[in-house]
């Protein structure tokens, strides 16, 4: 029994081999070097030349006028594309969850935006609001308002990646929730019908109780993946006008492999990434994920 059991152990520890390989390769090695070049001048240039200066790339950070303006841009992304793409999510969700004529077609064309490479809807989209020849500003042009800049406005740019980002990826977010409703039994809906409750009382009362951890999990993910923004201001705006889209991934991106300056960059990423782990936190606690898992 006891040499069945260690082959067991040893047939499980390889088929999580090549995932503890790959983590250490491309997630451990990687995060413990950033974190030594941070303490460094370290420049792609010049890589034998690295010395070490101690927390001066962290000080610097905090004076940093480009990298402060990229938090609050991103700031500002989460506290918009939180609300606004798990709401999205959670209503398309409760539009297909229905039986009705259509209803394939409908989860495909929401789904679709998801299988669709990021860097191209973002070029799709650079057409769409084209400030001259734009869809978008012709759309307007029928209700004879004028011509909006979007990207190339510093009060537009941002919140047009928002919704970008939203329309993008609200479908997978739909699937998920679309998961969580089908997994409600529906004797429960019927009590309350049989109780008298109209449909806002069965979704305020019942739905969304019922959806917590599906929505606590969406929530947490979504929270995450705003974080790290970097494709469509990149694609759309190179982090422009006037650094109006700037995201702190982005700006780490460019300090790396466009300035070549690891050492900076490497700052930036372990404070950034630091940030996110505060963040994520604060959020678990203020959505009581802790109090799902433990009942």
């Amino acid at each position: 029994m006891n040499s069945i059991k260690t082959r067991n152990q040893v047939l499980g520890y390889m088929f999580i081999l090549p995932a503890l390989v790959l983590l250490l390769l491309f997630l451990f090695i990687p995060s413990i070097m950033s974190f030594y070049y941070s303490f460094t001048d370290y420049n792609m240039l010049t890589p034998q030349a690295k010395v070490f200066i101690g927390l001066k790339n962290y000080i610097s950070l905090f004076s940093d006028e480009v990298f402060i303006k990229s938090l609050k841009n991103v700031l500002l992304f989460v506290v918009f594309i939180v609300p606004i793409q798990v709401g999205i999510a959670l209503g398309l969700a409760l539009i297909v969850n229905k039986k009705r004529p259509w209803n394939t077609f409908f989860k495909v064309s929401f789904f679709a935006p998801v299988v669709v490479s990021l860097v191209v809807t973002s070029v799709l989209w650079l057409y769409i609001v084209n400030p001259e020849q734009g869809l978008l500003n012709g759309l307007l042009s029928v209700f004879h308002i004028k011509p909006q800049p979007f990207l190339t406005s510093s009060h537009q740019a941002m919140f047009v990646i928002i919704a970008l980002s939203a329309w993008q990826g609200a479908g997978y977010q739909m699937l998920i929730f679309l998961a969580g409703l089908q997994n409600i039994p529906s004797d429960v809906y019927e009590a309350a019908e049989l109780d008298g409750a109209n449909r806002w009382q069965k979704f305020i009362n019942i739905t969304l109780p019922m959806l917590k951890p599906t929505s606590i999990m969406i929530l947490t993910t979504t929270f995450i993946s705003a974080f790290k923004l970097i494709t469509q201001p990149m694609v759309m705006t190179q982090g422009g006008p006037m650094n109006a889209t700037m995201t702190p991934v982005y700006y780490i991106y460019r300090t790396g492999f466009t300035d070549r300056s690891l050492g900076y960059a490497s700052a930036m990423s372990v404070l950034y990434g630091l940030a996110i782990i505060i963040f994520t936190i604060v959020q678990r606690k203020l959505t009581g994920t802790g109090e799902v898992e433990n009942g």
